[in-house]
């Protein structure tokens, strides 16, 4: 059984067949879904998501690259919004410097009022971060006064940076990136990190796995990232399923 971690079913890629693929996702294996929200437009369509399938779960943030138009009553929005009890985390939110705009000092103000909300309503943060490793790690070792869980979603760094997640109790999110062949960093991170602290996840529809590289991505593609995963950590796939199941339902606090 599969839990797809961190997804994007509202995105336009989705629009031509979106029931008709997520209606198939229980006879495929796929047994939970949290989709995440990216800007105030996403996370109207995450909330709908959640309403209309059981196992679809909704994250709530705004993504760095989003931020430059953000205002204090749309985290007043998220606030009143994250009491449904099908909204299970704070995200996606971070920091992305690969990118010039927004400007960095707006990606951290916004980072740091979404984590001081996630605080407040006592969910779990699902961090970006891409080129920002340090700032991002400077901005969560100062927060973790008022911390609650988090995941670094589609992990991107060493093994030592992730080390440092680790030693602050993180999760790490890791997708389809680990079936390329070029993924050699990640692969030697992901040797370093112990099951009970991966989370597995699609960001469909991007990033795809191995054999379905560059096409659109979907939850039960996860298989392929679970065989892999099997193969560094030399468990069975099933192995690997069970416990990134556990891992997730711990994470989130679904049953």
């Amino acid at each position: 059984m599969i839990f797809d971690t961190h997804a994007h079913y509202d995105d336009e890629s989705f629009d031509s067949d979106r029931d008709e693929l997520l209606g198939s996702m229980p006879e495929k294996g796929v047994k939970f879904i949290v989709n995440v929200g990216s800007d105030i437009k996403s996370l109207s369509k995450t909330l709908e998501l959640s309403e209309n399938y059981s196992f679809i779960y909704a994250a709530l943030g705004v993504h760095p690259s989003e931020t430059a138009e953000l205002k204090e009553e749309d985290i007043t929005w998220i606030e009143e919004k994250s009491v449904n009890p099908k909204v299970v985390a704070i995200g996606e939110i971070g920091l992305d410097y690969y990118w010039k705009e927004p400007d960095r000092d707006i990606q951290k103000k916004w980072f740091e009022r979404q984590l001081c909300l996630a605080s407040k309503v006592k969910l779990p943060v699902i961090i970006h971060s891409r080129d920002a490793a340090q700032d991002t790690l400077d901005i969560l070792k100062n927060w973790q006064a008022h911390k609650t869980k988090g995941v670094i979603h589609c992990f991107s760094y060493t093994k030592e940076i992730a080390r440092e997640y680790l030693d602050m109790d993180y999760y790490i999110g890791i997708g389809g990136v680990l079936t390329f062949k070029n993924a050699r960093k990640l692969k030697e991170a992901v040797e370093y990190i112990p099951m009970n602290r991966i989370l597995l996840e699609t960001d469909c529809p991007y990033l795809a796995p191995e054999p379905y590289r560059g096409k659109r991505n979907q939850s039960d593609y996860i298989a392929f990232v679970a065989q892999k995963l099997s193969e560094i950590k030399k468990l069975t796939r099933e192995e690997v399923l069970w416990q990134v199941m556990k891992n997730a339902q711990d994470f989130y606090e679904i049953s």
